[in-house]
């Protein structure tokens, strides 16, 4: 993507506030991606907002369901007047709204399920977000995108009411950051393996740069990892998640179609799943996983604002190559209001993986959203 072509005046002077954040560099980039998003649910649709508003070249939503009343509690860019809504897509809906929030910005909107897209379809993009999506349409997407001749940042978020996950994989990834930055963020940056420093004289002053790369695993081969191969710290909701994905997708139920009169038979599965992997079943609690149950479709907005605020920052990082990006899972839980970056990678293919051993805590107050 070239990212060399100037920023209009209309653009320098609408985005000022956040190029003195990031820097022009990295909105020129921004400014000429294209992201695709694939299921409108609340953590979706906050995100949205967020990469709109700090100017990304294009957009292009997809969902094909009708508002219900589920939607309408989470989703804030639905219009209130049921007249409005009364035939028309969650994408075209959100897309009307979108467009006001910033008209220098192009939405649209594609029909169909992604899943059964060709991979040609997915070059236009740099990034593709997918969410209420289920389980195996994610691994099938996340390979297409993998397949393709030029990166393509894969995302997948979920967020089941007061509980969040977001996965990330951006492949073979290169990026840059200044040596303070290095020095300050030692953890987060652990797990990357440093390319070349500038080779200019100013290369050993703090503001001289360092060239870092990570390698990502694939969904499918994340979660293959076997869960005595992980540390006991890592965070519960990552078992508890994949029991839940594993009930609905053998039970062919859709997604969030759950309640907690399935509880018997989702403890019967973790105690197969455990027996299967010779793992201590008190890594998967069952009241979070009733938790998990009871919620079903429904999401918490101030989940879905966190996650969407996260998940905004990163997308940008990825698209301008800057700061270290999140590897390559994020939980939230509001049980105790805080974030946690897990690195789930194979160590045998990945030799700079620590399996989640450098894990990063977010507090639920932190500053999470990009500048509007």
């Amino acid at each position: 993507m070239d990212g060399e072509e100037e920023l209009t005046a209309q653009q320098t002077a609408l985005y000022d506030r956040q190029i003195r954040v990031w820097g022009v560099d990295a909105q020129k980039k921004l400014s000429k991606a294209h992201i695709l998003v694939s299921g409108l649910d609340g953590t979706a649709v906050e995100f949205c907002k967020n990469i709109v508003l700090a100017g990304v070249g294009s957009l292009t939503l997809m969902d094909d369901r009708k508002v219900t009343e589920d939607a309408i509690q989470a989703n804030f860019l639905i219009p209130l007047y049921e007249a409005k809504n009364e035939g028309r897509s969650l994408a075209e809906l959100c897309c009307d709204s979108l467009r006001e929030f910033n008209p220098m910005v192009h939405v649209s909107v594609e029909k169909g399920d992604l899943a059964q897209f060709n991979g040609e379809f997915f070059d236009k993009f740099e990034a593709v977000v997918v969410s209420s999506c289920s389980l195996e349409n994610k691994i099938a997407i996340d390979e297409k995108c993998r397949k393709r001749p030029k990166r393509i940042a894969f995302y997948a978020i979920g967020c089941r009411d007061s509980c969040g996950e977001i996965f990330v994989d951006l492949q073979d990834y290169t990026y840059k950051k200044k040596k303070s930055e290095s020095k300050a963020n030692a953890t987060v940056a652990a797990t990357a393996t440093t390319i070349q420093s500038d080779s200019n004289a100013d290369s050993l002053q703090e503001n001289s740069h360092v060239v870092c790369n990570l390698q990502y695993p694939s969904l499918q081969e994340a979660i293959s990892i076997p869960w005595n191969d992980l540390p006991r710290k890592l965070s519960k909701l990552y078992y508890a998640m994949r029991v839940i994905e594993k009930f609905e997708s053998s039970g062919g139920k859709s997604l969030g179609d759950t309640s907690t009169s399935d509880l018997p038979a989702v403890l019967k599965l973790r105690k197969e799943i455990c027996e299967a992997q010779s793992f201590n079943e008190m890594h998967v609690p069952t009241g979070l996983l009733e938790r998990l149950l009871a919620a079903g479709n429904k999401e918490y907005p101030p989940v879905c604002a966190i996650l969407g605020g996260i998940l905004g920052q990163e997308v940008i990082k990825a698209i301008s190559g800057k700061g270290d990006p999140l590897k390559n899972f994020f939980y939230f839980d509001v049980a105790d209001g805080k974030g946690l970056v897990e690195d789930i990678s194979n160590p045998r293919e990945d030799t700079n993986s620590t399996n989640g051993q450098n894990r990063i805590t977010i507090e639920a107050s932190s500053s999470l959203y990009v500048v509007p």
